[in-house]
């Protein structure tokens, strides 16, 4: 299998953006503005995982001093701090068409190995419960269901603690 994962640059939007689509439900996908947001303020927070030289799936995420699981202006970046100690993900998200392939688990370990190397103290994500097993899989830990609304939807707090 001929996997390649690198940093993210802004001529991947399009398929990040067409990969987000398909992927998510509604308002839970990120607009091409927000992705090219995500892009160009934070792209060592953006990797993407390439198979056959086509990109199937990315993790991008923001940093901070201070975490809020709840809060809609963060996925806009605001309050986002490159130097900040914490991580957020915003997306975790390969093509339907190549899930079941470990792909995401690829990814996952890549992007925790890059967090470390980066000196990151936490990885926080919000996900949908079918989700919740494999992100402890990855060794995020369940905190509880999250206040969040985004997309309307119920979520659930994880967090993974670097420094273990």
């Amino acid at each position: 299998m001929s996997v390649f994962i690198r940093e993210v640059n802004v001529d991947d939007l399009e398929r990040c953006f067409e990969i987000e689509s398909v992927s998510y439900e509604g308002d839970e996908a990120a607009s091409k503005e927000k992705i090219l947001k995500r892009i160009e303020s934070y792209p060592q927070g953006f990797i993407v995982l390439e198979h056959n030289r086509v990109i199937e799936g990315f993790i991008n995420c923001g940093a901070c001093n201070e975490v809020n699981m709840s809060d809609e202006e963060f996925k806009e970046l605001e309050g986002h701090d490159s130097e900040g100690k914490y991580i957020v993900i915003m997306s975790v998200v390969v093509h339907p068409k190549s899930q079941g392939k470990g792909f995401a688990k690829i990814l996952m370990n890549h992007f925790i190995s890059k967090m470390k190397k980066l000196e990151k103290e936490e990885i926080h994500l919000i996900c949908q419960t079918s989700l919740v097993e494999m992100y402890k899989r990855s060794g995020f830990e369940y905190i509880g269901e999250s206040s969040s609304e985004h997309g309307g939807l119920s979520w659930h707090e994880m967090i993974l603690n670097l420094e273990k």
